[in-house]
């Protein structure tokens, strides 16, 4: 008899079953009555320990086809003839109850497998190491045969136990990576904006993303803070978000199941005025995350030429591979919750990464059927319930105006500078717009899982059929296919392409140390931040000694801000493209010249490659600062 060590309880005869594991490929052999079941997974690259660690509690055994079938032999060889006649009697009802034990003990055993369709077969997946078997023949799931028993033998697998326990242990591990993740903390030169810094890890030391953001702008402030150490205490309140939400959206898919997300609200200062800020969709999104984007909105607001404040949310439910009619439904339960914490002179939702049209559209229309009435509007493109036309260029347009202020003040200008835009999403298409526009040489966009370059440049040709990639959910590895002089780079990031200038419009912490090192090699003079935070500390500190000027997303973005006001204040909705876009240039400027004052005015030279960063935050903190004094400790 054979009993596992690791619980698998599964008790046998020897002619019955032989269970062989291999501990360098992770290789099962359970032989029952002659048939035989085969799982083999490789060793895993992620942690090394797992290739020395059994699958099962069972001790290696080390032992070649030639032995097995010999001891086989003298095993049948042993027992009587009456006894092997018997047994001969008995298959059907043996193995049934084998293969049975064996599903009920499979979610228990192989809490770290998955499957997945390979090549078009439906294949069992180790979660550790993403290697699958090679034969997998009978496995109670099933993946030989047709297609459409592969698919069925998948669907099953997703309805099973071990299938949602899978995915609950990766999920967990991923939190587990996140919470761990050491948090890089900066040398500031003040003990009091120090003390400030501290005080955010120890009340939120896992928060790695809004602590992150705490730094940067607390690094701005030392001569603001040293000046008046009352603002010490302001910004203690200011680091307290408000209101925080955190609620349950369930959710039903098109096959009738049901699914839970968890939503998120962050309020974070209404100081100046009713909050405004984005919503974005994506499997990472933490409660983390959307206290820094909503601190980094509250920041850009005060820097707009509007009194508004700051706030963002989202969910970490992911819109990839969803149909309309699952994204609607779950649109609908997020707003079920939501709405009440919304309105004109509440709070109202833009678009963010993963929230394009079609969900504002869902959201915006459950929440006029909750609230009864459909004042004010949320900020979405060319749809009938929003405002001005050119509301989703207005951010990409306005970082391009933004690197032409900059430029200006310089004697340059963009005409004929080599360009490197990260990102395909709405921004880094309008970016490549305008810089075309501008006669711009526009060379790269990337996606997640690479980076797309055209010697060429971009034009407006390209930048169509580009769309078109994305709206069919393509690669951009297929543009390659259609312009020779292009190339697709698997598993890479766009800064070691030579360039003048860079405009980040991924998602955060895109630029570590590396790349800004590769930045720096190719060229590069001037990085206009796109998205929100897209420097991790380390490449802050590679661009500022290598003097790369560095325009901060909170005044460079404001575009987003300018057009969403626009709507609801003039509620003009037939500008001309020209009206617009000179109404957010003047935007532009009037932003870029209070930052530029604000550093100047604390000692900041105008050529700094800091001074935009500290003057933005500068700027932004007086005004929300002096608004918290007059209205008193509330």
């Amino acid at each position: 008899m054979l009993l596992p060590s690791g619980g698998l309880g599964m008790t046998s005869t020897m002619d019955d079953m032989n269970l062989i594991q291999q501990a360098q490929r992770h290789h099962i052999v359970v032989r029952e009555l002659g048939e035989e079941i085969d799982l083999e997974i490789g060793p895993g690259d992620d942690d090394p320990s797992f290739a020395h660690n059994p699958l099962l509690g069972v001790q290696p055994q080390e032992s070649s086809a030639e032995e097995l079938s010999e001891n086989k032999q003298m095993m049948d060889s042993q027992l009587p003839n009456e006894e092997q006649d018997l047994s001969r009697t008995q298959p059907v009802k043996r193995k049934k109850k084998v293969v049975k034990r064996w599903r009920e003990e499979w979610a228990d055993t192989y809490k770290w497998a998955y499957v997945d369709v390979k090549d078009g077969t439906a294949r069992i997946f180790c979660s550790v190491c993403r290697e699958y078997g090679r034969k997998h023949r009978r496995n109670p799931y099933g993946n030989e045969g047709s297609r459409n028993m592969q698919m069925s033998a998948l669907e099953e697998h997703n309805n099973s136990l071990l299938h949602k326990e899978a995915l609950r242990l990766q999920q967990a591990s991923k939190e587990k990576i996140i919470v761990d993740k050491p948090i890089y903390v900066k040398a500031l030169m003040s003990k009091t904006a120090g003390s400030i810094v501290e005080a955010a890890l120890k009340r939120d030391p896992h928060e790695a993303e809004f602590v992150q953001s705490v730094q940067e702008v607390v690094h701005a402030l030392e001569r603001v803070i040293s000046k008046n150490s009352n603002y010490v205490n302001t910004m203690e309140r200011l680091l307290e978000p408000e209101r925080m939400i955190i609620f349950r959206v369930p959710w039903m898919d098109d096959r009738g199941e049901t699914h839970v997300n968890r939503g998120y609200r962050v309020h974070f200062n209404q100081t100046l005025g009713p909050c405004r800020g984005g919503l974005r969709f994506h499997p990472v999104m933490n409660l983390s995350i959307a206290k820094f984007l909503s601190f980094e909105q509250t920041l850009k607001n005060a820097l707009s030429p509007y009194r508004l404040g700051g706030s963002s949310g989202g969910s970490d439910f992911d819109p990839k591979g969803k149909s309309d009619s699952e994204i609607m439904r779950f649109c609908q339960s997020f707003m079920n919750e939501l709405y009440r914490y919304l309105g004109p002179d509440k709070d109202l939702p833009s678009e963010e990464m993963g929230v394009g049209t079609r969900e504002m559209g869902y959201l915006y229309g459950q929440y006029r059927r909750l609230a009864g009435h459909s004042q004010g509007s949320f900020t979405g493109p060319r749809v009938n319930w929003s405002g001005s036309s050119l509301r989703t260029e207005a951010t990409g347009y306005g970082l391009v105006f933004f690197a032409q202020l900059i430029l200006a003040d310089m004697n340059k200008e963009l005409k004929g500078l080599r360009c490197v835009v990260s990102g395909s999403g709405k921004i880094a298409m309008h970016v490549l717009e305008k810089l075309i526009a501008y006669g711009a040489l526009p060379i790269t966009v990337s996606d997640s899982k690479g980076y797309l370059v055209d010697e060429d440049g971009f034009d407006f040709m390209k930048i169509s059929f580009l769309r078109d990639i994305k709206a069919q959910h393509r690669s951009l590895r297929d543009y390659s296919k259609t312009y020779a002089r292009s190339k697709y780079y698997d598993d890479a990031k766009p800064w070691n392409e030579r360039c003048d200038v860079a405009f980040p419009c991924a998602s955060q912490n895109e630029i570590d140390q590396s790349d800004a090192i590769n930045l720096v090699n190719s060229g590069c003079r001037i990085l206009v931040e796109g998205s929100n935070m897209p420097c991790t500390p380390e490449a802050v500190d590679v661009l500022r000694r290598a003097n790369v000027l560095v325009a901060p997303s909170m005044a460079a973005g404001v575009g987003g801000v300018v057009a969403g006001e626009l709507e609801l204040k003039e509620c003009n909705l037939n500008w001309s493209p020209e009206d617009f876009e000179s109404k957010l240039q003047e935007a532009m400027k009037q932003t870029y010249q209070r930052a530029l004052k604000a550093a100047t005015d604390f000692g900041y030279q105008k050529e700094s490659p800091e001074a935009l960063v500290h003057g933005a935050v500068i700027s932004s903190f007086l005004t929300i600062a002096s608004s918290m004094a007059d209205q008193g400790c509330v």
